[in-house]
């Protein structure tokens, strides 16, 4: 097992991970910049080194500052929870080359699923099924593109090949727009990922956001956790994820579990990852993967028992996958509401100090986060502060406890989206489950 690693990154995901960590006798280095000093992390963790100012861009993205946090403790791997440099594969691929293990997948894995246009021909490839689109990134003829376009059928989406986080996305209705559309997506792609390239497809009009959890040990063996559905969402950003998702049938997880499977094995994926699909009419169509822990990681966690930091721990310390696919079995329910501290309405983020907090109890009840009486938000990061996830035995209880819960919190001294997470679990439309990914812009006139 690995002695000691860094954790390199903030929040509740860097709590998360020392947890594991200590389970298993890991000892832990918290980085920290130096706005997050009082993080609860930093402070349990056996050793921390202070990497840069506030600014991402000066501490959390700082590569050389990271590696050598690495060095001065005799760290020998280093965790990058999800978001920052997570899947950056030249961060993966300095990290090995400095002699530390990267815990997650190869740098070319990282590479290839981080190109959405590489990603899909890797897909087809394993047979996965993908969104009808332009099979290739969009060269500068206009009259080629609209072809393209009316073969595959309006509406289409123009997306950026390196985007991500709703960004870099356009979607078209007609040949009129075509054209300015691909040079816009064009630009926008340039200035926010230093990659202009984009590509077409088909724009599924009420899709939901159905997702499977993997992990493979790059060693020939790979797994499948079953699925989430994260169509609740608002500009592309998930508010409440659950697992299993509403109206998945076991043989449709099965099918599509497996295919996920293959293309582990066809990769040679290493570690945790996560397949996410469009949803519709009894279809799945893959969209991209993400090569990292998910923020929506427990409610996997929650239906299958299954520790899945620990097991990227497992697997970045050589070991082969500790489970086989018989021995996974989805029970009972879970959800998860992502709290943010932020204005229900506005969305405006509310840095500032806590007050008072105290946290919801009961059966069923898990909260993951970083926050105490006293703490101070920082403006610099996203603005999201914990996780509340309900599990029952089935939907109903776990919509009732999460109910139950989110009365029950109570977090003082800034604005948070708690009131906002009591209107969706208690919407009628959520309740019978299946809602497609437009319908939070809708209910909330966005």
């Amino acid at each position: 097992m690995l002695s000691k690693v860094v954790i390199a990154n903030r929040g509740e995901i860097a709590l998360r991970i020392l947890r594991a960590c200590r389970e298993l006798g890991i000892k832990t280095v918290a980085v920290h910049s130096e706005a997050d000093r009082d993080l609860k992390h930093v402070r349990l963790a056996d050793e921390s080194v202070c990497i840069g100012p506030a600014s991402s861009e000066l501490s959390y993205l700082n590569i050389p500052a990271i590696i050598s946090a690495a060095e001065v403790t005799d760290a020998v791997a280093i965790h990058p929870g999800y978001g920052f440099l997570s899947e950056n594969a030249d961060f993966a691929e300095r990290v090995e080359d400095s002699g530390f293990i990267f815990i997650g997948p190869s740098p070319e894995s990282i590479r290839i699923m981080g190109d959405k246009v590489a990603a899909i021909e890797a897909m087809k490839s394993a047979g996965v099924p993908c969104v009808p689109g332009s099979d290739g990134p969009l060269g500068d003829d206009n009259d080629e593109n609209q072809r393209l376009a009316n073969k595959i059928g309006y509406p289409i989406i123009i997306k950026a090949a390196g985007g991500g986080g709703g960004r870099g996305m356009r979607v078209v209705n007609s040949d009129a727009t075509l054209s300015n559309s691909i040079m816009l997506t064009k630009q926008e792609a340039g200035t926010f990922f230093g990659n202009n390239m984009v590509y077409m497809e088909k724009y599924l009009e009420t899709p939901r956001h159905v997702e499977i959890q993997v992990l493979a040990d790059g060693q020939g063996n790979a797994i499948h956790l079953g699925e989430r559905d994260c169509s609740m969402q608002r500009r592309h950003q998930k508010v409440v994820e659950e697992a299993p998702a509403p109206g998945i049938t076991p043989r449709q997880r099965k099918k599509i579990g497996q295919r996920c499977v293959d293309a582990c094995n066809k990769i040679k994926y290493r570690g945790a990852g996560t397949f996410e699909f469009l949803y519709q009419d009894g279809e799945f169509y893959f969209i991209e993967m993400n090569t990292r822990i998910q923020v929506e990681h427990p409610v996997t966690e929650m239906v299958t028992g299954v520790d899945i930091i620990k097991e990227q721990l497992y697997i970045a310390s050589g070991e082969k996958l500790r489970y086989r696919q018989s021995d996974i079995e989805i029970r009972g329910h879970a959800i998860e509401c992502r709290i943010n501290a932020e204005h229900p309405r506005t969305f405006m983020p509310s840095p500032g100090t806590i007050e008072r907090y105290h946290p919801p109890g009961g059966p069923g009840i898990r909260i993951d986060t970083h926050i105490y009486g006293g703490y101070t938000v920082p403006p610099h990061y996203d603005s999201m502060i914990g996780k509340l996830i309900a599990y029952g035995c089935n939907r109903d209880v776990a919509i009732a406890r999460m109910l139950g819960a989110l009365d029950e919190i109570s977090i003082t001294g800034i604005n948070t989206n708690i009131e906002l997470h009591k209107e969706i679990i208690s919407d009628a439309n959520f309740q019978a489950g299946g809602v497609n990914i437009h319908y939070l812009e809708k209910k909330l006139g966005l």
